[in-house]
């Protein structure tokens, strides 16, 4: 399919979802590489997907996984995915016990796939969420009369955030089956081992990990209910370890290190998984200590190795890289995940005082020098002072890229579960310049003035890096429900995959995850 159908293709998704009924497509319708060396424990995702093509799963291993998401409360709700205007069919979407439609995509059971591990709740709808582990928030309203309605999906903590008109649980399945597929192995992931391939990365080892990807593959999988996969891919990261303790960030097919140190982004993400593997399933599975246990401990490497107490308490780039918090990197913050933090280690007083920090470094990086005060388009590496500067002896990027793109997802993970204010002000400056742009114009580089950055990736040939992240700070207001909408039924064709399979593919599941009220901070009551 070409970029132009591609495109077109993409649009009638959204004029279907509005009710319009369009005339069949003619028949013609025919990066994520980190610092170089092996010094700094720096960002895994490259400066910008100039790169086309979708890349195969090429090298050793294939693609692997080894469950699914099976269920006494999986994707399934009274009140969850449903709506007498919604994707209606005598059966729906089936799989082997999956997500089965009459008049929406509701659950008769759950999620399911062949070896998956059970829910004890999972995403219910009907009264927010239940079980333990329930990720689907408060009510699971009842669908309108028909296109351009409020969507069924709810997202969790009091619906302030709104899910997109045709978001639907069916096509997180369909993108979340794909994923694992395409990129999940155990080939050179050790016993009782999982790790995500990057196959086509720029400027990567063929079929390389990254810590970024495992911590990726464990936030998926346990809101995804899979259990067995979570269990494996921790297990991953486990044999890489710095002297720290952290894993070390880029690790070549053969098991060889490439990239010594930890990357903060990374050591976040799977910290706040085992935080929500606590609460979705309890105890501590196939591992030898329980997710609890090894979440506290995770965290207190961060904030010992991976913040600097000296300069506010901001996050740095990683715990081995040099400069602690002198040049940061905006997108590696994560402050709803600090607000957990601090719950989870009785430390609730420092963690917030990170979250200040951060949000006092976002906004100091939008002023007039820069260019960028109206627009939300933060560098992908600055000083805490806000002035664009990459990392001494790199060629870090400093316009807005595949790194900073992920701002969005990270700041509306805050507002949409905690109400936080700052976060709000955040998501209106970038959602309005992603808007006036258009979901299906997004490229994938933007110099902070907001033009676009030479060599960037070209309409038709998309980043779901970008146009996911863009809806889900969408959510945030009604004022952006275009974006919202149509960047949702872009990523949902599951064909963004400009510049890098793996960092493209695992972002159209994250975003779909967030988009489809399934991603929820559980720690909260």
């Amino acid at each position: 399919m070409t970029p132009a159908v591609a495109s077109l293709f993409r649009r009638s998704r959204t004029l279907l979802a509005a009710g319009v009924l369009l005339l069949p497509l003619a028949a013609a319708c025919a990066s994520s590489a980190g610092p170089a060396t092996t010094g700094g424990s720096g960002g895994n995702t490259g400066s910008g997907g100039t790169s086309s093509g979708s890349g195969g799963v090429s090298g050793t291993g294939g693609a692997t996984s080894s469950g699914g998401v099976s269920g006494s409360g999986g994707a399934k709700g009274s009140g969850g995915v449903t709506g007498s205007g919604g994707a209606t069919g005598s059966g729906g979407a089936v799989g082997s016990g999956g997500v089965t439609a009459s008049g929406g995509a509701k659950g008769t059971g759950g999620a399911t796939s062949s070896g998956g591990a059970t829910a004890s709740g999972g995403a219910t709808g009907s009264g927010g969420g239940a079980g333990s582990g329930g990720a689907l928030g408060s009510g699971g309203a009842a669908g309108g009369a028909g296109g351009g309605t409020p969507s069924a999906v709810m997202i969790p903590r009091g619906g302030r955030c709104t899910a997109p008109v045709t978001a639907n649980v069916a096509d997180t399945m369909a993108a979340w089956t794909k994923w694992k597929k395409d990129i999940v192995t155990s080939d050179g992931a050790g016993t009782n081992g999982l790790r995500l391939l990057r196959p086509n990365s720029s400027g990567a080892v063929v079929n390389s990990s990254v810590s970024e990807g495992s911590a990726y593959a464990m936030l998926i999988s346990v809101y995804m209910n899979d259990q067995d996969s979570f269990d494996k891919f921790w297990n991953y990261t486990q044999q890489f370890l710095d002297s720290n303790g952290l894993m070390n960030w880029y690790i070549g097919p053969d098991r060889t290190v490439l990239g010594t140190g930890g990357a903060t982004d990374a050591d976040e993400d799977i910290a706040f998984a085992l935080l929500m593997a606590d609460k979705k399933w309890g105890g501590k599975g196939t591992l030898s200590k329980s997710y609890l246990e090894l979440a506290t401990a995770q965290i207190n490497l961060i904030w010992k190795y991976e913040i600097d107490h000296a300069m506010g308490d901001v996050p740095t780039p990683g715990d081995q890289g040099g400069g602690g918090g002198s040049v940061i990197n905006i997108s590696y913050f994560a402050p709803a995940f600090y607000r957990a933090f601090g719950r989870a280690t009785n430390q609730t007083s420092n963690w917030n005082n990170t979250v200040t920090t951060v949000y006092k470094v976002i906004n100091a990086t939008l002023n007039a020098t820069n260019k960028n005060q109206s627009n939300g388009l933060v560098p992908a590496w600055s000083t805490p002072a806000g002035v664009p500067m990459g990392r001494a002896g790199t060629s870090d990027p400093t316009y807005h890229q595949l790194d900073s793109c992920r701002t969005p997802f990270r700041v509306a993970q805050d507002y949409c579960w905690n109400n936080e204010p700052m976060a709000a002000d955040y998501l209106k400056k970038i959602s309005a310049f992603y808007q006036m742009k258009g979901a299906y114009n997004l490229v994938d580089g933007y110099n902070l003035d907001g033009s676009e950055h030479p060599g960037a990736a070209s309409v038709g040939n998309q980043a779901a890096a970008f146009v996911g992240p863009a809806a889900v700070g969408a959510m945030s207001s009604p004022d952006f429900a275009m974006l919202r909408d149509q960047g949702y039924a872009d990523v949902a064709t599951d064909m963004l995959f400009a510049g890098s399979q793996y960092y493209q593919e695992s972002w159209t599941v994250l975003s779909l995850i967030m988009m489809t009220g399934m991603m929820d901070d559980l720690t909260q009551p």
